[in-house]
């Protein structure tokens, strides 16, 4: 059952991730959508974690299945990219247009991680 309940959140913070882009022009409205879809996405991992201990069992990668080594591999890059992503919106929201270039990368590889992360939870079960 919680299997089921953190496929529909998960679902549901990349359609909020993907609206917010999509508010990218309204300032305000783009920073508030993607600061509460990065948190409860966050939340999910803590979830994730304590009811599954996904760390210890991903810390065994020599025995996991290979899409599964490459779910966590996406999960952890999506939760560092996630670092920075914040970051450079952040000295975006601060008046530093130099980093726009670079949040909009970031973001995308963000968005394009995150999106390949639901995938494979999805083949993982």
């Amino acid at each position: 059952m919680s299997s089921i309940i953190f496929q529909i959140q998960s679902f549901l913070i990349v359609g909020l991730l993907i609206f917010g882009v999509t508010k990218r022009k309204e300032k305000y409205k783009h920073m508030k959508i993607m600061k509460f879809a990065i948190i409860w996405d966050l939340l999910l991992v803590a979830q994730i974690e304590l009811n599954r201990g996904a760390i210890a069992k991903a810390s065994k990668v020599v025995s996991n299945p290979l899409i599964l080594n490459i779910h966590v591999s996406l999960a952890i890059s999506t939760v560092l990219l996630y670092a920075l992503v914040f970051y450079t919106g952040r000295k975006l929201s601060q008046g530093d247009e130099s980093l726009r270039k670079y949040h909009k990368l970031i973001g995308a590889g963000t968005l394009t991680i995150r999106i390949a992360t639901l995938i494979t939870s999805n083949l993982i079960g």
